[in-house]
């Protein structure tokens, strides 16, 4: 078989050289290049290159003119005028290099002659590290070697092995070989025999032949890797575990090696003649392994085999160990209930030794017997609400399917009661994106009590669901802590240390963060109020996603409206006033502009937002008592004057409603008028009236007695129409004080006031009469009658006096009987209040006096 395959790759070889010469001589038919030595040289060595024209190929329009110029690649080496050119080249590259030869006709037109390629290398080195590897019992014989530098020409390697019977293979391979497998399968018949083989290169410079390999049977096999790997533990103990596989039946040694899931590291162990069978005894319980065999023929010869494929199984569960680290908090609900949380971490896959199913948790108060409370719970915190009074105790247990654990008591105390075991200077600083280190000192005198220190650390502002409770112990030696678990970048962290001495804790507290800067934004100012002469501001808090770590100071800006001067600032330290802080340094009456921004170690936020706010003014008594005392004092003056108090009361009544006007009676229709109805005139002496109209000092008096009270209707102006009769009118009553009125001016009355149904002529006589009279009962029917007044010669006229009603109307409705009631008028001059020009005898009759119930006199 190794002679057909060189025969095949000989004759491959010569139909490439029989093609190459035909192509060199289609394109050679101008002339020829031949090379001094051939066209395969060693490193460094020179050769001779002629470039000769064949007869007839000239130039034919220039015979004188030939030229033979020499390329080394497309480079110009050499040119010449004739038929021949010969040129000596050095210094080649290792590789190929191609020359070419082109006749110059004219300046613009090269005629390609002939070329030629010259192969530098070197000869090759002798191949090293030979050896051969049979795979298994039934496997084939393969080496491999290491060739050595490359040689950049053709290169062959020939594998011959040599055995027992003078028995010979050989394989030969291609260029840049370094392995061969020959085919040739040796048998464990004579395990003990010797074998050589041997590699041979061979190129055109040379050849270089390896050391020759010896080795035995035993010593090339490498028996295939174990399969069919089981594994399973004795009655579910993880005490006695049996690992089991198969393997070619000439293994006489075996390793194992396992580890668990998560180390990266193996345990390896050897079994001599172990048949396929090994018990694995230090397996820890509940933890996922993963097992790899190897297989060797002899104890101390031959080849391991290849690594099994890995089998990965978990161990059975076992009782848990060790106890549970658990933690709590208190919070008081009322004066007679607080509430505890419990909180413990998961056990470790070490203690655990299985999956852990529940949690039993149980709650006792130290002077009672049975136990208050027992509850079971998956998840790790419990949260129950006891009275504050008495002591209790808490135990927590962890249970998988095949046990659980010892109990974990804690005594419900006040967490941080004892202040003389509280540490000092606590601090948190800044160890990388993910560690916060906390540091401390021993509290004082009691630092030989502390048995050990509690780090407690939970998010301030959580940015979802409640934030979990973290915590570590530590020894009471130690004065500093790194926190790690549950750290993230640019999030406060509310950070706790407890000494913990017996049944007593002490604490004390601080912030921190990892990694901070400056907050993204200022707070919101939601309001603005005025409280006891201070300003009130409220904000919201900054969403935690935008506070960027701890926010140590709030800071409240403000400055007057338009004003270009720097702001005032008050800061705020922001553990004593999270979202509301007065301020009682604004003045009254002045517009401010207020905003807010926030502080963390890396710097200060941009401003919030904006708001306007104006402190109102308080009543200052000076600003109104002297302007009161100044009006009081111009308006007393004024009113002294009896000139001016005049004109105020006749403005005053001209802007009174006539509805609240003081009713002035009707002398026509009263009493005296109607028991006297023969008498047409009654005489007034001129004499007298003027008398007393030339006196202003004392005004007599006109005492008109009337019975019936009514209140005057007045007539709308577009309704000239007398109202229905028999429409009754209410009575108004008038006291003696409010009889008398001043008349300076007397204006037209609009209406008048008819009583009777048979009714007495209108002009009645005005007569004097005592103040004892009485006036007569009258009972007649009540009509209301509009009347206006006309001036005459004689006095006033009504202008509607054919409206007025006879004296033969008759009498329908009966009026009550009215008590008498006393009208005094107060007549004085004025200059508005002339004499009446009398008609006859010097007699006033009452069509000429003008009397109206809207002008009232002092």
């Amino acid at each position: 078989m190794a002679h057909t395959v060189g025969g095949c790759s000989l004759a491959l070889i010569f139909i490439i050289v029989l093609l190459l010469v035909k192509a060199n001589i289609d394109a050679c038919k101008r002339g020829d290049v031949t090379v001094e030595p051939p066209h395969v040289i060693s490193l460094g060595s020179a050769v001779n290159i002629s470039c000769s024209l064949e007869p007839e190929q000239g130039c034919s329009q220039y015979p004188s003119f030939n030229m033979l110029i020499l390329y080394k690649f497309n480079r110009r080496i050499n040119f010449l005028h004739g038929h021949f050119l010969s040129s000596q080249v050095t210094g080649l590259p290792l590789g190929t290099t191609v020359f070419l030869c082109k006749l110059a006709c004219s300046k613009n037109k090269e005629l390609r002659i002939c070329g030629a390629e010259i192969s530098v290398g070197v000869v090759p080195e002798q191949p090293q590290n030979l050896s051969c590897i049979q795979k298994g019992a039934h496997g084939t014989v393969t080496c491999i070697w290491d060739r050595g530098r490359d040689t950049h020409l053709y290169t062959a390697y020939t594998l011959q092995l040599n055995g027992p019977k003078n028995l010979t293979w050989w394989k030969q391979c291609d260029h840049y070989c370094d392995h061969l497998d020959l085919g040739v399968n040796l048998t464990p018949e004579l395990p003990e025999s010797s074998y050589t083989a041997q590699v041979t290169a061979i190129n055109s410079l040379g050849s270089a032949s390896s050391l020759p390999s010896t080795f035995t049977f035993l010593d090339i096999v490498r028996p295939l890797p174990p399969w069919d790997i089981r594994f399973k533990c004795v009655n579910a103990s993880v005490n006695k575990c049996i690992l089991q596989w198969r393997d070619e039946g000439l293994v006489l040694l075996n390793r194992l090696r396992y580890r668990p899931n998560s180390s990266k590291s193996w345990k390896m162990v050897h079994a001599t003649n172990a048949k396929g069978r090994y018990d694995v005894l230090d397996l820890k319980p509940f933890t996922e392994y993963e097992f790899q065999i190897s297989s060797k023929l002899h104890l101390h010869k031959g080849i391991w085999s290849d690594w099994s494929e890995s089998l990965r199984t978990q161990t059975p569960e076992e009782e848990p160990t060790g106890t549970l680290d658990v933690w709590y908090m208190k919070k008081h609900i009322d004066y007679s209930r607080q509430q505890i949380s419990l909180f413990w971490k998961n056990m470790s896959m070490s203690k655990a030794r299985g999956k852990i199913l529940h949690y039993r948790v149980t709650l006792q108060e130290v002077a009672g017997v049975k136990v208050t409370l027992q509850n079971i719970t998956e998840h790790t915190s419990w949260t129950w609400v006891i009275p504050r009074t008495g002591n209790w105790v808490v135990t927590v247990s962890a249970a998988n399917s095949k046990g659980s654990t010892l109990p974990t008591y804690i005594n419900i105390t006040d967490l941080c009661g004892a202040g003389l075991l509280a540490p000092r200077q606590v601090s948190a600083n800044s160890k990388g994106v993910d560690d916060i280190m906390v540091t401390w000192e021993h509290p004082g005198k009691a630092a030989p009590a502390v048995q050990e220190y509690v780090v407690e650390w939970r998010e301030l502002h959580p940015r979802g669901d409640t934030p979990p409770l973290n915590w570590l112990r530590s020894t009471p030696y130690n004065v500093s802590a790194l926190i790690s678990e549950n750290i993230k970048p640019y999030s406060c962290y509310e950070i706790n240390v407890y000494a913990l001495s017996g049944d007593q804790r002490g604490c004390s507290s601080t912030w921190g963060n990892s990694k901070h800067k400056a907050p993204r934004r200022g707070p919101y100012i939601n309001a603005i109020s005025e409280e006891k002469g201070s300003v009130l501001i409220s904000w919201n808090e900054i969403p935690a996603q935008e506070q960027m770590g701890c926010i140590l100071h709030y800071r409240i800006y403000w400055k007057e409206q338009d004003s270009n001067s720097q702001p005032q600032l008050c800061e705020i330290p922001y553990r004593v006033s999270p979202n509301s802080h007065s301020i009682d340094s604004l003045q009254p009456r002045v517009t401010y502009v207020l905003w807010m921004t926030a502080l963390t170690a890396a710097g200060e936020s941009p401003p919030g937002n904006k708001r306007e706010f104006c402190l109102p003014g308080k009543a200052s008594w000076s600003v109104f008592v002297a302007p009161s005392i100044c009006v009081a004092v111009v308006i007393v003056g004024i009113f002294s004057m009896r000139y001016f108090r005049q004109k105020v009361f006749v403005l005053l009544s001209a802007l009174r409603p006539q509805w609240c006007s003081k009713e002035i009676p009707d002398p026509a229709n009263s009493t005296w008028a109607k028991k006297y109805p023969i008498m047409e005139k009654t005489q007034l002496p001129s004499d007298r009236l003027l008398t007393d109209w030339s006196n202003p000092e004392e005004p007599e008096l006109l005492v008109i007695n009337e019975v019936l009270q009514v209140t005057p209707v007045f007539r709308h102006p577009h309704r000239p129409n007398w109202p229905d009769k028999g429409r009754g009118v209410q009575g108004h009553y008038t006291s003696e004080e409010d009889a008398a009125y001043s008349a300076p001016s007397l204006p037209p009355p609009k209406a008048l006031i008819a009583e009777t149904g048979q009714l007495v002529d209108l002009y009645k006589m005005l007569g004097s009469r005592g103040p004892d009279s009485k006036p007569e009962h009258l009972t007649s029917p009540l009509t209301v009658l509009s009347v206006d007044y006309l001036p005459t010669h004689e006095g006033y006229l009504p202008s509607n006096i054919e409206y007025l009603p006879s004296h033969e109307d008759p009498v329908t409705d009966s009026l009550e009987e009215l008590e008498p009631q006393h009208i005094c008028l107060s007549v004085s001059p004025s200059s508005s209040l002339h004499p009446l020009t009398f008609s006859c005898d010097k007699k006033l009759t009452l069509d000429q006096l003008k009397m109206g119930c809207s002008s009232l006199m002092l």
